[in-house]
């Protein structure tokens, strides 16, 4: 870590409670807790908010508002919730820390229930209105450090973490030196501890950490940079239809199905893994034209930044992302666990095209959703609140998503005590293989990279 982290000094919900009622104004809007906490009488709407960046010069993400919005209209011509409509609110959160802050108000003065399925890196920014309010914020993308520390959040994956410590193990397995291109943000900085907390389990060294800005049209010095860390990996060949690496160099390296290197004695290729958001395409683009038909250098990704109609749309079997190692929260996109999310995007999202089902925000926000309705079902249908949604949560409530995920429970004992990320409940990761033009499963099931974040040192 480097000195940009910042230190968690925020005021805890029950700090600010406490002494907004010393001065006696425990319920004035920009102080209470309880403040748009109210959304229960039986015919009003049941409010939600979805955010995510759109037109932005760095990620966008306008499919997890459009999956929000699908979903509403799926479960409103179903009935309802209760038979009370769901209204979903969107809102642009522009990749900017005022703009998160702003979406978080409106859904404070909308009287959301809950903000589902969103995507934001500016955890400081949307975290404490959204408490101030008493929201809770289901199923984020996992990008700011607030959505694992904060009680009001439940998040429904492990988030970059559980990402880029996966990503490590896998490449572990068939990497020798490894090059990780990542954003020169607060974000990013987190990033090469977890890949590295990986690497580390197949007793591999840690990655070349390279910076790159988020909004670049060419990374070619990054991609320089990429290179020289990964070095030219001796003459080793790996099998990425299996997820396992045997070295030819100096000696033999094999690595299980897991990700985890039984015997890390080969050097194995050497590997760059980019996590640039939508800008990955960019740096491969930079960093192919610099490769110089170095075919021992391999690339890979996490899912998000590499996804099958980036794949698509560079060539299918032809791409030159072919034999590319991606890790990802969930099952591939044609996994038949996807088949009633695909089913409603089919029947109720129209010709959007903004909604990828490969995406995985889109994914999140359908299991997000998934949660959300769990509960409000759960409630009596006129004390449906902020407040209700937030202590049905925190008592247990259990949500099946059709074997997308673990079953998604926040009780204390379901935390994993995980250093800086003590809301995650889910670590599971899947490691997925371009092949033949398609994304495709190494392995069947899930890889629970829980305890390599546990066991991750402290930078």
């Amino acid at each position: 870590m480097n000195g940009r982290r910042r230190p968690f000094l925020r005021p805890t919900p029950t700090a600010r409670v406490a002494a907004c009622a010393a001065a006696g104004t425990l319920l004035i809007s920009g102080c209470g807790i309880l403040s748009g906490s109210s959304n229960g009488s039986r015919d009003e709407p049941i409010t939600i908010m979805t955010w995510a960046p759109d037109d932005t010069n760095a990620t966008n993400m306008p499919g997890m508002p459009a999956m929000a919005q699908a979903y509403a209209r799926w479960v409103n011509d179903k009935g309802g919730i209760h038979g009370r409509e769901l209204r979903v609110l969107t809102c642009n959160e522009r990749n900017d820390a005022i703009a998160a802050a702003q979406c978080a108000r409106r859904a404070a003065d909308e009287k959301a229930v809950a903000v589902v399925g969103s995507y934001s890196q500016h955890g400081r920014s949307f975290m404490s209105p959204l408490e101030a309010a008493g929201i809770p914020y289901i199923g984020g993308y996992g990008l700011s450090e607030e959505e694992f520390t904060s009680p009001f959040s439940y998040p429904v994956n492990g988030g970059q973490a559980a990402l880029l410590a996966g990503n490590g193990r896998q490449l572990a397995s068939v990497c020798g030196a490894v090059s990780l291109v990542r954003p020169d943000t607060i974000a990013g900085d987190e990033l090469p501890e977890l890949l590295d907390a990986g690497l580390a389990e197949g007793n591999r060294s840690p990655a070349a950490d390279i910076r790159a800005p988020e909004d670049a049209s060419d990374y070619t010095r990054q991609a320089q940079q990429a290179l020289s860390g990964a070095g030219s990996g001796g003459d080793s060949t790996s099998d990425a239809s299996t997820g396992t690496g045997t070295g030819t160099g100096t000696g033999s390296g094999t690595g299980v199905t897991d990700g985890t290197v039984a015997d890390t004695t080969g050097s194995g290729p050497g590997c760059v893994t980019a996590a640039l958001g939508k800008r990955t395409n960019t740096f491969f683009d930079s960093f192919r034209r610099v490769q110089e038909d170095d075919s021992r250098v391999r690339i890979a990704s996490i899912l998000g930044s590499v996804r099958q109609s980036l794949v698509d749309s560079t060539g299918g079997r032809d791409s030159a992302l072919e034999g590319t190692y991606a890790t990802g929260w969930y099952p591939v996109a044609d996994d038949p666990r996807w088949k009633p999310m695909h089913k409603i995007v089919h029947d109720y999202a129209f010709d959007d095209n903004r909604i990828d089902i490969a995406d995985p925000g889109v994914q999140t926000t359908w299991i997000a959703y998934t949660v959300l309705r769990s509960v409000l079902t759960s409630l009596d249908p006129g004390k449906i609140s902020a407040h209700a949604v937030r202590t049905t949560l925190d008592r247990g409530h259990a949500t099946d998503t059709g074997g997308l995920t673990p079953k998604l429970r926040w009780r204390f004992q379901d935390l994993l005590p995980i250093r800086d990320y003590p809301r995650i409940v889910n670590a599971n990761v899947t490691y997925q293989v371009v092949k033949d033009g398609k994304l495709v499963a190494v392995r069947q099931g899930f890889v629970d990279v829980g305890q390599t974040l546990v066991n991750r040192k402290a930078a």
